[in-house]
């Protein structure tokens, strides 16, 4: 770097004194990542993949991430023969010149050093040369890239090795593509999906629909925490009046001193031979069983499914002798059918419509959490009701959107539906026939969107999992999701090794539209301090840095006007 850029350089990045030289380029290419050689007395057990270091080109900084650690020497006679090191000083004579530590670099993204008054980082279409020094990412670095916490972008934790500073997602690019929580069984997805629902709701930038299959997002729920047993579920930290609990078991709502919204009830009447469709796996159906169910529902009407449940033998034969349907199959789809006599939710007839509470209140901007309580054990149930409200959902804002004719005003709000186990909503033998497949490729366009968390993204569309613009990813360590999860992500050979060595808990990768850059966080605690940094952005009282007392350099013009870089 030129003495000229250099102090230039340390002008606009007053804290870069903070910043210590780790070790310099010695190889590489764009595809595959740069190597750096450790300077001699870097302890490499310091070094983690996952970890943002800057690179100090002649004309750009390069963001990178280090993705692998190396241990390297001068002479291959020492793996063999390694040398006695008992006296400290032969040891600092090996280690750093015969012997010494390398690392794998990853660069992100890049920003001109002349570039100051714009200093937008852009992605890397080029790698910084020979020698160049390599440093550990200081707070201006880190801010560079992600900005300030604001109504607009929302503190979601901070870099490994750097927590005084914090990691903000644009919400408003967040919600615009479908996102994805993945991760094994125990590495915190719910907590994780709740924090990113948390600052949805309280910025205003979506409706949530919530499929609350355990119970894990409305009311207050169990922790590990031994010190916070409880943590607060999103009706109790964001208010009523923002969102609203819906139960299809108001008992076992009311056993956890939770007080519903509505009480859910389903007419058999609504439930249609497309809502079977979806149940073929769970439920065993086989395809003449489906084909069985949309004759008697074209031959019945609306009120078919309670006829097959109390049909006799005169009922079959009528309908095989009229109709291609066999006997045998009406009957083995009425042993399957009559299981829904077991949901207490599903009633000759509704007394109300609930469904059209729960889409009046969306469309008015209040989220829903649509608690299933016992019913949450039972895969067929959730499968069911999820359907039957998505494809209602769909079906009013196509509308809306069309009669709105491109009028901003009179488009329905920017919708965001959740469900767990995606997988068995997107599996590629039925994704590109469910309505979650279709929102997943198609209604972006029409302001609906879905927030899919799932342990198993290997089980999902291909096609489906190519819309994902957002991944958020704790640890998985199955190869396939691993890669599943990687498809169509730029440099996603670094990023294996480092998705695969975060920690169980409290680690996540996030890549995609709502972040600049792939980057791996320590989330934020969910506890009081979070609490109160929702509550403040709710009332509209400056949030600070959101997460603590965090350092955040701002950049801006002269006249004041501070800018996200």
């Amino acid at each position: 770097m030129s003495s000229k850029a250099a102090n230039e350089f340390n002008a606009f990045f007053p804290d870069e004194a903070l910043s210590r030289r780790i070790g310099v380029i010695v190889g590489g290419s764009l595809s595959k990542g740069l190597t750096v050689k450790l300077d001699h007395g870097q302890n490499i057990e310091d070094l983690a993949v996952g970890r943002y270091v800057v690179v100090h080109g002649q004309k750009q900084r390069f963001f990178c991430m280090i993705t692998d650690v190396v241990l390297d020497n001068t002479n291959p006679e020492i793996q063999s023969n390694p040398p006695d090191i008992a006296n400290p000083f032969f040891r600092d004579v090996y280690v750093g010149t015969a012997a010494y530590g390398k690392i794998s670099i990853q660069p992100m993204l890049s920003i001109d050093l002349d570039d100051h008054d714009k200093a937008s980082p852009r992605p890397v279409k080029t790698i910084p040369g020979h020698f160049m020094d390599v440093r550990n990412a200081t707070v201006a670095d880190v801010n560079a890239v992600f900005g300030e916490e604001d109504a607009d972008h929302f503190n979601v934790g901070s870099p490994l090795e750097l927590e005084q500073v914090s990691i903000n997602l644009d919400l408003g690019r967040l919600v615009e593509r479908s996102i994805g929580v993945f991760g094994k069984s125990g590495t915190g997805k719910s907590f994780l999906t709740r924090m990113l629902l948390a600052g949805v709701i309280a910025n205003n930038k979506a409706s949530c629909l919530i499929f609350d299959m355990h119970n894990d997002y409305g009311g207050q729920t169990k922790t590990e925490n031994q010190g916070q047993p409880q943590a607060k579920g999103l009706a109790d930290l964001l208010g009523r009046s923002k969102v609203a609990i819906c139960t299809l078991d108001p008992d076992s709502t009311r056993n956890r001193k939770v007080n519903p919204d509505i009480e859910v009830k389903l007419p058999y009447s609504a439930i249609e031979p497309e809502d079977l469709g979806m149940l073929k796996e769970t439920m065993g159906l086989s395809d003449t069983m489906v084909d069985a169910a949309f004759t008697l529902s074209k031959r019945w009407g609306e009120n078919w499914i309670l006829r097959l449940i109390e049909a006799e033998e005169p009922d079959f034969e009528e309908i095989e002798a009229k109709t291609n349907a066999r006997s045998g199959t009406l009957k083995a789809l009425q042993r399957r059918v009559q299981r829904f006599e077991r949901w207490s939710f599903l009633t000759p007839e509704a007394a109300e419509d609930s469904i059209e509470s729960i889409m009046h209140m969306l469309l008015n901007g209040r989220s829903v959490v649509l608690e299933f309580g016992k019913f949450g054990s039972s895969l067929e149930a959730y499968i069911l009701v999820a359907n039957y409200l998505t494809r209602r959902i769909h079906e009013r804002y196509v509308d809306r959107m069309e009669r709105a004719l491109g009028n901003n005003e009179l488009e329905p709000k920017q919708l965001l539906i959740v469900i767990e186990e995606a997988h068995k909503f997107l599996d590629p033998k039925i994704a590109d026939q469910t309505i979650f497949g279709i929102i997943a490729r198609e209604m972006r366009k029409f302001n609906v969107t879905l927030l899919i968390v799932d342990q198993r993204p290997s089980g999902i569309d291909e096609e489906v999992m190519s819309q994902i613009g957002t991944r958020v990813t704790a640890l998985l360590d199955n190869e396939r999701d691993i890669n599943a999860v990687l498809t169509g992500i730029s440099a996603a050979g670094g990023l294996r090794e480092v998705l695969a060595r975060l920690e169980t808990r409290q680690q996540a990768i996030i890549m995609g539209h709502a972040v600049p850059m792939p980057i791996v966080i320590r989330t934020r605690d969910y506890d009081q301090r979070f609490y109160e940094a929702i509550h403040q952005q709710i009332t509209g009282v400056s949030p600070g840095s959101g997460g603590g007392d965090k350092k955040v350099l701002q950049f801006g013009r002269k006249d004041g006007d501070n800018r996200r870089l």
